[in-house]
């Protein structure tokens, strides 16, 4: 998904995630983006990583708001037809809401636009809520890297979805 278009999440009006939209990432939402981050990982992205992120055309940067406020983010990169999920974060405060099913159906769409064919991605292995919602959309173990995360130090598990060409 690009700078130019939103989503919106398919709930109805009292569902929590009936006002939340999916839209990219600007400038001005850095510092939300970053106290999710710090709260979510031990081995938090920087601030100048997050910015950086924010004119590269290969990268999809999309945060989920709700009200002004954002609830989470997602960021991916696309090369040629391959793409990965590096970071989906939601807040504390709106987890367990759909936001993080929402935003990696934004980067899962974002990704069939560019068409990508395969999109990966890696996630703790004790991560048992992420793991649950990435099976749900279709990703499968392809692998595991030992000792990959740092703080605490754990396993990843390499996910892969296979996203099928769109039909001309």
């Amino acid at each position: 998904m690009r700078a130019d278009q939103d989503a919106r999440a398919d709930a109805t009006n009292d569902d929590p995630r009936a006002a939340t939209r999916l839209r990219a990432a600007r400038a001005s939402d850095i510092d939300a983006i970053v106290r999710i981050e710090q709260a979510s990982f031990g081995d938090p992205w920087s601030r100048s990583a997050f910015a950086e992120l924010l004119d590269d055309p290969r990268v999809c940067f999309l945060l989920a708001e709700r009200s002004g406020s954002v609830r989470g983010y997602v960021v991916a990169w696309f090369v040629l037809d391959e793409g990965e999920i590096g970071n989906l974060a939601v807040s504390d405060s709106a987890r367990r809401q759909g936001v993080g099913a929402l935003l990696l159906d934004g980067a899962i769409r974002a990704a069939g636009a560019a068409n990508v064919a395969s999109l990966y991605l890696e996630v703790r292995n004790s991560n048992v809520a992420a793991r649950a919602l990435y099976a749900s959309r279709g990703f499968a173990e392809i692998g595991r890297r030992r000792d990959y995360y740092r703080r605490p130090r754990e396993d990843a598990l390499v996910l892969r979805l296979s996203i099928p060409a769109p039909v001309q």
